[in-house]
């Protein structure tokens, strides 16, 4: 028998590819996670506007959290994503800010 946990609900399979396209740069994020503020500051030093998905309140919040690690291999946040491509978490995003490489790839 297999296991039902690892089974994603394509509804929110669904949320989370169409949210992806709304903006060049998406990040799923809970709005008292450090790490997030960390990845969010990163754009905002850039001038970036950015699309930030705050799950903790939500209902699916875990099977949110479930198709990023589907996605991404985490289900960590944040998860940042640029032209749909993920990045990063926080440390990740932030490092790209401090060698220039994310400039680099919102141009």
């Amino acid at each position: 028998m297999g296991s039902t946990s690892t089974k994603l609900n394509p509804v929110v399979e669904e949320f989370v590819k169409n949210s992806l396209n709304q903006q060049r740069v998406v990040i799923f994020s809970k709005s008292y996670c450090p790490y997030c503020k960390i990845a969010k500051d990163q754009f905002k030093k850039l001038n970036v506007d950015y699309l930030a998905i705050e799950i903790e309140n939500r209902p699916d919040c875990n099977e949110i959290q479930s198709v990023l690690g589907s996605i991404t291999g985490a289900k960590t946040v944040p998860r940042v994503f640029i032209d749909g491509r993920f990045i990063g978490g926080g440390d990740q995003v932030k490092k790209l800010y401090e060698t220039g490489e994310l400039a680099k790839l919102l141009n």
